[in-house]
């Protein structure tokens, strides 16, 4: 804490966000082309995902669920007052951001768990499987999108960068 800011997400939560970034940039560039380095970046998505459900549990105040996943009334009162332009500004993540970061991490494990099925000898040449795989990457990178364009609203809206400060972990009090 120092006067104006607070330290808001520690330093587990961002290497694992900015790591997620960097290994599913990584998996797509290199999908068609390099498959071991594919392949890698999966492994390690899968690591950091089981990494943060333990944050999730174990982690500081703001990177814990209890913290910031929503019951549906507190969703839905959110949503409400977003479209009416009056959402509040939350210190951790908002009742929506919260449901788009389960959903993503739903998605990567999906991915994972899809991509790693395909390498054993039931998976192996699974048509079904391929398209999973490939049917969850595009969704997944459609709500990336969704997920960067709100966090750039809500940056402008409450006039506080959010990608800085999931770089240096503070925002404003």
């Amino acid at each position: 804490m120092t006067g104006d800011r607070i330290k808001v997400w520690d330093l587990p939560v961002r290497v694992f966000h900015w790591g997620l970034v960097a290994m599913v940039a990584t998996a797509y560039l290199t999908s068609e082309d390099a498959e071991a380095p594919h392949r890698w970046a999966g492994y390690i998505v899968l690591a950091l995902l089981a990494f943060r459900v333990v944050w999730g549990f174990v982690g500081s105040a703001h990177a814990r669920f209890a913290d910031f996943v929503p019951r549906p009334a507190v969703l839905r009162d959110y949503v409400g007052c977003l479209l009416r332009g009056r959402e509040p500004r939350h210190l951790g993540h908002n009742p929506a951001a919260a449901v788009m970061i389960l959903f993503l991490m739903a998605m990567l494990g999906l991915i994972g768990a899809t991509g790693w099925l395909m390498t054993t000898d039931w998976g192996w040449g699974s048509e079904l499987l391929e398209e999973l795989h490939e049917g969850a990457v595009n969704l997944t990178l459609a709500a990336v999108v969704l997920h960067v364009a709100a966090a750039v609203f809500e940056s402008v809206r409450h006039r506080e960068n959010l990608v800085r400060a999931m770089i240096t972990g503070y925002k404003r009090r």
